[in-house]
């Protein structure tokens, strides 16, 4: 076990406007990249199969399946975990779906609890330790398509669930061959905080990704919601806090926080192989955090110079770096 840094020579550095964090981050979700993704990788949104799985305890969540048709056989199948108000069909969902197909994987796209169009499918509101819920469904993938091998890749809050869906894999029969996570919050106070030190666009941002999805989900359950005193020029630890005193059994905003960080050593005991990507300059994620982990040697963790939060763009093209590091590393894990 070890706090150093595993980076196996991988290093990403840009200069000019790339080298800019914001700039990085905010073309990472842009509409630009959405549109260079869909020329790079046409109908693969709608040739997916829609799936709903059964994940225990009366919850359904939705995903989307792609299957390979480049070789004769799949080199395994890898389930993708969005970030928080993400959806199957943003960015760098289909970008990395895409090229992992051409790869010869099949992918399934998970949706969270009330991402999507999935608002419907349970009562109860998302949060990010609905970790049991997400664990199911990663096993009812597995039970349902059987595939040779199984592989988990996530960003953001996605790599987050990654992370511990892999550490917990041994206890729920999950075999799980390879966990890729690409700048995942490791301790979700400090990455609260600065969020809300952060210039203003990526608080509003969430506020009103989350507003949208709150609404939506009190105009399915009248009955159960009314959101309209929360979203009265709200702040991201407000709206928080509001959730988790009157929607969770954690009481307090700061044990919600603990129950989804992965600080110190905590994934010490994980058994999947694994990558954590990350940049050094991520606009919202401490890059403190990641170098007080403690994590297995078979745990790779990369810190590059540049990036932004899940950004990684190579040039003016809308490619990203991570792209090709992802693929790298399911094709040796699946080997």
């Amino acid at each position: 076990m070890s706090a150093a840094l595993h980076t196996h020579g991988l290093s990403f550095k840009r200069r000019g406007a790339l080298a800019n964090p914001h700039v990085q981050s905010l073309l990472a979700s842009s509409a630009l990249r959405r549109a260079a993704v869909r020329m790079r990788f046409p109908g693969l949104h709608e040739a997916s199969s829609e799936h709903i799985l059964d994940c225990g305890d009366g919850v359904r969540l939705q995903g989307f399946l792609s299957v390979q048709s480049v070789q004769a056989s799949a080199r395994g199948l890898v389930v993708l975990f969005h970030g928080w108000e993400g959806s199957a069909q943003s960015s760098y969902m289909m970008v990395s779906a895409g090229r992992l197909l051409a790869a010869g994987f099949d992918v399934f796209r998970l949706h969270f609890r009330d991402h999507g169009d999935s608002h419907h499918l349970n009562e109860g509101l998302f949060h990010s330790c609905r970790i049991d819920e997400v664990v199911g469904a990663v096993r009812a993938v597995q039970t349902k398509f059987e595939p040779r091998r199984l592989l988990l890749a996530g960003f953001s809050l996605g790599g987050n669930f990654v992370l511990r869906v892999a550490l917990r894999a041994p206890a729920n029969g999950l075999n799980i061959a390879y966990a890729f996570a690409v700048c995942p919050p490791i301790d979700p106070a400090g990455s609260l905080t600065q969020i809300e030190t952060a210039p203003w666009v990526y608080e509003r941002y969430f506020i009103t990704k989350w507003s949208d999805s709150l609404r939506r989900k009190q105009a399915l359950f009248p009955h159960r919601y009314d959101f309209s005193e929360w979203l009265k020029k709200p702040t991201l630890r407000d709206l928080t806090a509001r959730l988790v005193e009157e929607f969770t059994d954690y009481g307090k905003l700061e044990r919600y926080l603990d129950g989804y960080s992965i600080v110190g050593d905590r994934l010490a005991a994980l058994t999947v192989p694994a990558s954590i990507i990350t940049a050094e300059d991520d606009p919202v994620i401490p890059v403190a955090d990641y170098r007080e982990l403690q994590l297995p040697n078979h745990t790779e963790l990369v810190l590059a110079e540049h990036g932004g939060h899940c950004g990684f763009i190579e040039d003016w093209r809308l490619k990203s770096w991570v792209e090709d590091v992802l693929v790298a590393r399911l094709i040796r894990a699946a080997a």
